[in-house]
């Protein structure tokens, strides 16, 4: 089995795109979105940097079916996890308004 090679191009290309999403965070940290939209605003940045990260400095990009698997596996769960948490946050009688 040989190891697929990546050209040197590709590696700067990403790093690059890494520092554009580090500059849109540190602009989106000092924006004042309406709403809960900087919460959303900072996440997908944050995930699409992620997605960036794992697929190819970690290679996954270029890896065989069951690494895939894995991966959606492990995002499955977490999902699940983050179901799990918010559904026990949102039960929480604390959070209440006091005029409710």
């Amino acid at each position: 089995m040989s190891a697929h090679i990546v050209q040197p191009r590709v590696y700067v290309t990403i790093f690059l795109a890494l520092m554009l999403g580090t500059g849109l965070t540190v602009m989106a940290a000092f924006h004042d979105f309406p709403g809960p939209l900087n919460v959303v605003v900072a996440l997908t940045i944050a995930v699409v940097k992620a997605t960036l990260v794992v697929l190819f400095f970690m290679h996954v990009r270029y890896s065989g079916r069951l690494i895939w698997l894995v991966i959606f596996a492990a995002l499955f769960w977490l999902g699940i996890m983050f179901a799990l948490t918010i559904s026990d946050y949102w039960t929480r009688t604390w959070l209440m308004p006091l005029g409710s």
